[in-house]
């Protein structure tokens, strides 16, 4: 008898594993499903600026520090702050998608445009004084005043964000990623071949470039915008309505908390891929809670924290195993390759952490406490990351490591507060 029961309670945790690896394996298989895509078409997205710097570089020197500035500095401050105010759609497309209400979601779309467009003309002031505000922040005036002409040229580009970032969570909300990824991966295709068409063929000067990358924005836009309208998403897509004027305010504040949330971070290639993670498990929690079953989206929530954590731990090997090595492939210079060597340990850990933090902003971008994770995300880095920073690198002369350190500490904060909150989370409650 007693062997009976033994082999029981054998048998019945043999089927609780294999109950739990199967819903890992299914869990894991709905977040790739909006990662992988995700991860490919903002890669795709991001390099076709880093293009346009490649082929600036070819004209001058003077082109490629005017180009890139205009794009790291003007354009990275309306892209981080737009692309989180259209991260308000993924909470509330998201809720809609899971809880079947289809309808909505295209007014959720229209009021996302119509509130992306008008902040896009608020922040226009930042392209149409370019020059002076460069020349403000100490670069020399001829690199100032050429950057703010190239600031100019891509203003397209700026309004281009307030349409196609919110078509982008509109379609990530119904898990259709792989749309995304094939109009972002053509129309990657299509930027590099007439930007050499136009660089090396027609000698087009830097002006050219800027309206090469307006084009090839606007390209991605049409796209998304056709299959939307065309029958791509008959369900959620039934016309134009009134309704997107509805709610405004309500709306703006959500889209706000969401644009302060990620506007702090810097965007970067590698950040491409925990953005990916990011987008899946804001529309992964949010088609759980939407359909009321917050157990679920907990899970979820669980299976990208892990999945994005051993993908860290992977690039923080990387960096760790060959950080004599990572500089070679942009310098031979002693000196820039002994500054990179002190500082690959840093960005390991760094890598490491942004692996865990924007998993956990996906979950409040998910379930809609994106004000208090921006209250967070602003004390973090301006309250104790950025002091610390000057801190450790001018007063105690610890210079860009200590620096560094410091900003790394506000990111090591900032994670601990996301998890306790997200561990006290009422799933129930909120599914």
């Amino acid at each position: 008898m007693r062997e009976q029961n033994e082999l029981l309670l054998i048998q019945e945790e043999e089927e609780e594993e294999d109950s739990l690896s199967a819903r890992v394996w299914n869990e894991s298989k709905k977040m790739w499903k909006v990662a992988g895509p995700a991860i490919f078409s903002r890669v795709a997205l991001f390099s076709m600026t880093l293009i346009s710097q490649s082929f600036a570089g070819h004209l001058s020197a003077l082109d490629l520090a005017s180009f890139s500035i205009a794009t790291t500095v003007i354009i990275t401050i309306s892209f981080g702050f737009l692309l989180g105010m259209a991260s308000a759609l993924e909470t509330l497309c998201g809720q809609a998608y899971g809880a079947k209400q289809y309808h909505m979601m295209g007014v959720y779309l229209q009021r996302s445009w119509v509130v992306l467009f008008l902040c896009s003309v608020l922040l226009l002031p930042m392209y149409l004084f370019a020059s002076p505000i460069l020349k403000f922040t100490g670069q020399s005036n001829q690199v100032a005043e050429k950057s703010g002409v190239v600031a100019l040229w891509l203003i397209p580009v700026h309004f281009a964000f307030a349409f196609q970032f919110p078509l982008q969570r509109f379609l990530q909300s119904q898990i259709k990623t792989l749309v995304i990824a094939w109009v972002s991966g053509v129309v990657l295709v299509v930027h590099v071949i007439l930007s050499w068409f136009f660089v090396y063929k027609l000698k087009v000067g830097l002006i050219g470039i800027s309206l090469i990358l307006d084009f090839s924005w606007f390209i991605l836009v049409l796209g998304l915008f056709g299959y939307t309208v065309c029958g791509g998403c008959s369900d959620s897509w039934t016309g134009f309505s009134i309704q997107a004027f509805s709610g405004l305010w309500d709306f703006f504040k959500l889209s706000v908390a969401s644009g302060v949330m990620l506007c702090i971070s810097i965007y970067a290639w590698e950040s491409m891929i925990t953005l990916g993670f990011f987008a899946a498990t804001g529309v992964r929690v949010a088609n759980e809670l939407g359909a009321g079953n917050g157990k679920a989206a907990k899970f979820a929530t669980v299976v990208s924290v892990v999945t994005s954590l051993v993908v860290g731990l992977f690039f923080w090997c990387v960096i760790i195993a060959f950080r004599n090595q990572i500089a070679l492939i942009f310098t031979s210079s002693p000196p820039v390759l002994s500054a990179v060597n002190q500082l690959s340990i840093l960005l390991a850990f760094t890598v490491l952490l942004n692996s865990i933090q924007p998993v956990l902003s996906g979950v409040a971008v998910g379930s809609g406490w994106q004000a208090l994770a921006a209250i967070i995300n602003i004390g973090s880095y301006y309250i104790i990351g950025v002091p610390l920073g000057v801190l450790t690198g001018w007063v105690f002369h610890f210079g860009i490591q200590g620096m560094w350190s410091g900003m790394i500490s506000g990111v090591v904060v900032q994670t601990l507060i996301l998890t306790v909150i997200t561990l006290k989370f009422d799933w129930k409650k909120k599914g």
